[in-house]
């Protein structure tokens, strides 16, 4: 990851509770390649009718994500409860509960990534493994990292902020 990477990502959290909060998230969003689709959503004034297709597109995307993922006959069974989480996942954004929503996406990222990368994502180098196959998918679990170690206290945009960018980044991916 180059320098001018690592100091918007580094700077992303400690941001959010600032006013600058909202541009951090923005410059990250463009890191991983979503700032258009970020920007787009973000601002949508109306009523909110193309944020609805943008989450049923994410409910759909992360659900067949989850259910082509291989794994062993073990782990299965996380499979099947990630799937039942979506929905309560899905009905926490729409009801504009962001803090919740927030928390409960960093637990969908958490077991999604163990059903990508099994045990490694267990581990504490886990961020920089995820980075050598791909700085951007490396900055992405290190966002889904920091959604449940983090204690944000802050606006409601700012938190909504940071849950598109998971939403964004996944419905891409």
């Amino acid at each position: 990851m180059d320098s001018k990477s690592r100091v918007i990502a580094e700077s992303l959290f400690p941001a959010a509770e600032t006013e600058d909060a909202l541009a951090a998230v923005e410059n990250f969003a463009d890191i991983l390649g979503i700032g258009a689709e970020f920007r787009c959503l973000f601002k949508e004034k109306d009523d909110g009718s193309e944020f609805r297709r943008f989450l049923a597109h994410f409910q759909n995307n992360l659900a067949l994500l989850i259910s082509k993922t291989w794994v062993e006959k073990d782990d299965e069974g996380k499979k099947e409860r990630l799937l039942r989480q979506l929905p309560g996942l899905i009905a926490l954004i729409e009801k504009g509960d962001y803090e919740d929503a927030l928390l409960e996406f960093g637990l969908v990222l958490e077991d999604l990534a163990f059903l990508f990368f099994g045990s490694q994502s267990l581990k504490e180098d886990f961020t920089e493994y995820a980075m050598r196959i791909d700085p951007q998918i490396g900055l992405f679990w290190w966002y889904g990292s920091q959604l449940r170690a983090q204690n944000l206290k802050v606006d409601a945009s700012v938190l909504r902020a940071l849950l598109l960018i998971g939403i964004c980044y996944l419905t891409s991916f």
